[in-house]
């Protein structure tokens, strides 16, 4: 019963602040000169073209096609010489599946949890 009427008090707050909120904006709205008023008649937007202006013609100008032995090479770009790259070491190809010099185990580890006086439940009789 109580939860029900602390729920119906949060409920009328909220009534009541969203009821002053649209009463303060509807003052604003009439108060202020600059805001426009709902009962003002707004004037019609300006209207828009829908086509675009045809841009002014090009004039052509007139390339004669080039052969793949007439392209031309960019300036102030040096050609890569052809020089010997290093040679490559000697890798090895398989990769091996046990790690040299890796312990299998690991010494001095516990294979049981040991179990804490304070925190384990008494004996049942």
């Amino acid at each position: 019963m109580m939860g029900s009427s602390k729920c119906m008090l949060m409920f009328c707050l909220l009534i009541t602040m969203s009821m002053s909120c649209i009463d303060a904006a509807r003052h604003l709205l009439q108060a202020v000169p600059g805001l426009p008023n709902p009962t003002t008649v707004m004037p019609p937007l300006p209207s828009i073209p829908t086509t675009l202006p045809q841009p002014a013609a090009l004039p052509k100008l007139s390339i004669p096609p080039m052969s793949s032995t007439q392209i031309p090479s960019l300036p102030n770009m040096p050609s890569i010489p052809n020089m010997a790259l290093p040679p490559m070491p000697n890798l090895p190809t398989t990769i091996p599946t046990s790690i040299p010099n890796f312990p299998t185990s690991i010494p001095n580890f516990p294979t049981s949890i040991p179990s804490i006086p304070f925190l384990s439940p008494p004996p049942s009789n």
